[in-house]
């Protein structure tokens, strides 16, 4: 099943790279190139390690595994914000003030990982456990970016053929299987218990999935044209504006007046000042 695993990256990888991909999500890319390259590595210093009596040998196997997994860990922050910042792609405010939010929540995650950790471990064995506790704030996010697209698909107009939400779609179930498997498996288990063939099995699965929607042809993502009323469209003018400092307008409201309301009616006096000024240019 491990070979199957690499096999199955590497079909990824290869429809990833033909569809030139990489220049949509650069981060996923290298997160296949890492998985690549260190599968063998790996299972050649486990080879070694097994083979000879010798500690040296698992020492390196060690090191080598725990910092590819530290580093996958990190580049799965980059992928959320990649995908995030896809499906967004059309509402250019919401995206910029999105992303703002999305990095905060990456900040606090990694914050609350650190601070968490019970350091029960001494000297090296304290690597897995920040290992650990990096992958499981990275799977919360997994799931909640899967949970977003899932929730506003309609709204913003994802189709489910989308890589974006394919990848999510993969994430999402290695997230959870993860999750289950730290539930249910303890970490000096062997590796040909049942469960470790339930965890293998679901990993295989998510790779078919990222397989498949690297193999089909993607359409190219059209403009989305949305009502001046819809909420989304006012929703994504109020983004843009509150990052706009081109022009002040005071406004004298009541104090029971409801912010989003004061906020939505800035905005419409910015866009009618904006557009009174091109008509007289013109």
């Amino acid at each position: 099943m491990s070979a199957a695993e690499f096999l199955l990256v590497a079909v990824v990888a290869f429809f990833f790279w033909k569809r030139k991909l990489q220049r949509r999500f650069p981060a996923m890319s290298a997160y296949l190139g890492l998985r690549l390259a260190s599968g063998p590595v790996l299972f050649f210093l486990l080879s070694i390690s097994q083979a000879t009596p010798s500690t040296t040998w698992y020492g390196v196997y060690f090191f080598v595994y725990w910092a590819v997994y530290i580093v996958s860990a990190a580049m799965l922050f980059f992928i959320c914000i990649e995908v995030f910042r896809s499906a967004l792609s059309p509402f250019a405010g919401l995206m910029k003030f999105g992303i703002i939010i999305f990095r905060w929540a990456v900040l606090a995650s990694a914050i609350v990982t650190f601070s968490t950790l019970s350091f029960s471990h001494r000297g090296i064995g304290i690597i897995p456990d920040i290992a650990f506790g990096l992958m499981h704030s990275v799977s919360i996010l997994e799931l909640c970016l899967l949970a977003f697209l899932c929730l506003c698909m309609n709204a913003l107009r994802l189709s489910v053929r989308d890589v974006a939400f394919g990848i999510s779609l993969g994430f999402g179930v290695m997230a959870a299987n993860d999750f289950v498997a730290a539930s249910l498996i303890s970490r000096n288990i062997s590796l040909t218990a049942p469960l470790q063939f339930v965890y293998e099995s679901l990993i295989l699965t998510a790779l078919g999935v990222w397989a498949l929607y690297c193999a089909m042809p993607q359409e190219a993502r059209k403009p989305v044209v949305m009502p001046a009323n819809s909420t989304v469209y006012r929703w994504n003018e109020i983004a843009s504006a509150l990052g706009h400092t081109g022009t002040q307008v005071a406004v004298q409201q009541p104090a029971n007046s409801f912010f989003l309301s004061d906020v939505e009616k800035v905005v419409d006096k910015v866009l009618n000042r904006n557009l009174k000024g091109r008509q007289s240019e013109s």
